[in-house]
């Protein structure tokens, strides 16, 4: 099952176990309930502020809502070999090309803290602005990308590479006609 098919089943379990409503989970996490519902039901892949916010009201890493499996030790990934794609549309709306899509490359790595990610970012599409406690790193493989963080913009090449708090509202576009590649790796406190 692909990571982001695990968030929502991950997500009801654990809120059941914690004995919560999804009243009570909305108002802690400051999400919308419609959200958490269609996350739940499997119909709505949501982009990662959200999910940080619902996995910090739970009490839980990221991780743990869009792991595969936890390994405790170092994990290597090789190339071709990371694990399942979560797929982000534009402000989640069904039929529209994915903006992003996210490859985990330490799924299987128990009790990490940051959350390394090989990003694909299509073009002409603009992901919801996001905004989450922790910080971020983008580094770019292949294209052009554009990020928009709170008023600058910034404007990264190949070899590029921006780091930063992610509490400010901030998203990533590729630049042009071509499709843009970057590792990107999240940090969001527990």
């Amino acid at each position: 099952m692909a990571a982001a098919g695990l968030a929502g089943p991950r997500t009801a379990t654990l809120r059941t176990t914690l004995g919560l409503s999804v009243d009570e989970l909305a108002a802690r996490s400051g999400c919308d309930k419609g959200l958490i519902e269609q996350l739940e039901r499997g119909e709505l892949a949501p982009s990662l502020a959200p999910l940080a916010k619902i996995a910090r009201a739970l009490g839980v890493r990221l991780g743990t809502l869009l792991d595969d499996e936890q390994k405790v030790g170092p994990v290597v990934t090789r190339r071709d070999e990371a694990t399942g794609v979560s797929r982000f549309r534009n402000a989640g709306k069904p039929g529209i090309e994915p903006a992003m899509e996210y490859r985990a490359l330490a799924s299987g790595k128990s009790t990490r803290h940051m959350e390394p990610f090989l990003v694909t970012i299509s073009p002409g599409q603009s992901q919801e602005i996001s905004a989450h406690e922790g910080e971020e790193f983008i580094y770019v493989l292949e294209g052009q990308v554009e990020v928009e963080y709170g008023k600058e913009t910034y404007t990264l090449a190949v070899g590029d590479s921006i780091y930063f708090d992610s509490i400010v509202p901030h998203r990533a576009q590729a630049v042009g006609s071509a499709s843009a590649r970057v590792i990107s790796t999240v940090y969001a406190p527990a």
